[in-house]
């Protein structure tokens, strides 16, 4: 929902933020790796009960995660390595998130609960994986309820007050799901379609070359 309806704006908004970065020396990747050591802050601060603090370092992360591809566009230095660095950390950053609400739940005796971060770390995996596997295949899988950005979000407001911890995880599970489902209906609707038929190549006989060059032959003399 976010990459639908306000990434142009956001992007505007950061372009210049970029620029002032990218003259003070700071690469994407920097700021990718910064932002991986911000969210295992984050992780940690949840996981001992420091929700507070973690709202401030989950910030934080999501402020490296929106600068990252704005660096990267300024600097003009976008490139397939740095795409591939910037999403396999986003999968470790939000793996150590769900691991920090996962030590949480168990720390204070929520037994079988510790699975809802599981859950939850499992459907975000299969929203990445879905839209990797159709952009390999030429088709566009983005959108959704809860995307990277949504779900940071969510995992904000629960960690606002524990009264709302578990109601507002039990939330992020099933919009994640949702936006897991629909994008495959998406995908498997479009992959449906039959594909649009290619005229084949036609090469010239081998017979129409012999003639081509008998008159040319014919030409000189």
């Amino acid at each position: 929902m976010f990459d639908g309806n306000f990434r142009k704006s956001v992007d505007t908004t950061t372009a210049p933020v970029g620029q002032w970065l990218v003259r003070r020396g700071v690469s994407a990747d920097v700021l990718t790796g910064s932002g991986l050591v911000f969210a295992a802050l984050t992780a940690w601060s949840i996981g001992v009960g420091y929700h507070y603090l973690a709202i401030v370092l989950l910030t934080l992360t999501g402020f490296h995660d929106m600068l990252d591809g704005a660096v990267a566009k300024a600097s003009h230095r976008a490139s397939q390595r740095g795409s591939f660095f910037d999403s396999v950390i986003d999968r470790v950053s939000d793996a150590l998130l769900m691991g920090g609400v996962a030590y949480y739940l168990t720390a204070h005796g929520h037994g079988q609960l510790v699975l809802l971060p599981f859950a939850i770390m499992t459907t975000t995996f299969l929203i990445s994986y879905q839209r990797s596997k159709a952009e390999s295949l030429g088709l566009s899988a983005k959108g959704g309820l809860m995307e990277r950005a949504e779900r940071m979000i969510l995992l904000g407001v629960a960690l606002l007050a524990n009264q709302i911890f578990l109601p507002v995880l039990w939330l992020m599970l099933a919009l994640t799901a949702m936006t897991a489902g629909g994008r495959f209906l998406r995908v498997w609707r479009v992959a449906a379609r039959p594909e649009p038929m290619q005229r084949p190549v036609t090469r010239p006989h081998r017979n129409v070359g012999r003639t081509r060059r008998a008159l040319t032959r014919a030409s000189r003399h």
